[in-house]
């Protein structure tokens, strides 16, 4: 069946191309225009499929004919769509960890130990571990700041104990208490922000078990999350620092 697709308007005085148009049912937009030819410049396009033409569109052009109204409907990765932007990511990938528990902590071995009063071992060669250490021996930033209560739950013992493990592969891991969070008008949100312009927003559910991520992608709000990351990182304080400063207070 036929696309319904409207016309929305060109840049050239003639009619012809690049022009806009948009799918009335589905919301996509659809440009065409000069084929992009230039082998030099096609090589640095990222996550051009083989399928894919890359074309050019003159900015003016987008910002006269492009669709002024976003999808108000929230974009929901589940959690294996949510796990490829870790694969995805070019430069930096910064966690801010509200949460009192992770479900998905409990289920490990390390975990065990770790309540049985055992020292952890630690596994530096899982997918995770792979995937995290390629990116940062690349040059690549991962960082988070994880929120502990006064006094800490459990979870976010372990957490803390776990930042040996975050650290060995390459991540900067600090620490602040919820206080401190408070006062600085930290949300109450867990997120993720990949190379400073795509923000994944972490749900759970009354188990805290991660069902997915809503993706935020429009400039001003991601914006006002790469202002919270820079006020946490600015108060937090590094994770073995924190670990003295804590064991010192028992």
């Amino acid at each position: 069946m036929a696309r319904r697709l409207r016309f929305n308007g060109t840049g050239s005085g003639e009619g012809s191309c690049p022009a806009v148009h948009e799918d009335l049912d589905s919301g996509e937009v659809i440009v065409h225009g000069p084929r992009l030819t230039d082998p030099a410049d096609i090589a640095q396009l990222q996550h051009l499929d083989e399928d894919e033409v890359p074309i050019v569109v003159p900015r003016n052009t987008l910002i006269d004919f492009g669709p002024r109204d976003r999808d108000a409907k929230p974009r929901v990765l589940d959690p294996e769509q949510f796990a490829r932007l870790f694969e995805n990511f070019q430069h930096s990938a910064w966690h801010m960890e509200m949460r009192r528990r992770y479900a998905v902590d409990e289920t490990t071995e390390t975990y065990a130990q770790f309540v049985r009063g055992e020292a952890p071992t630690w596994d530096l060669d899982t997918p995770w571990s792979r995937t995290i250490r390629a990116k940062t021996d690349d040059g690549a930033y991962v960082g988070r700041v994880r929120i502990v209560d006064d006094p800490p739950t459990t979870g976010q013992l372990y957490l803390l104990a776990h930042a040996w493990k975050n650290a060995a592969l390459g991540e900067d891991v600090r620490n602040m208490w919820r206080a401190e969070a408070n006062r600085v008008n930290l949300p109450d949100e867990d997120f993720w922000i990949f190379d400073s312009h795509i923000v994944a927003l972490c749900l759970f559910d009354d188990n805290d078990n991660l069902t997915g991520a809503e993706l935020i992608t429009e400039p001003a709000a991601v914006n006002q999350y790469n202002r919270l990351r820079d006020v946490a990182r600015h108060h937090a304080v590094p994770y073995d620092a924190f670990a003295a400063r804590l064991s010192a207070q028992e």
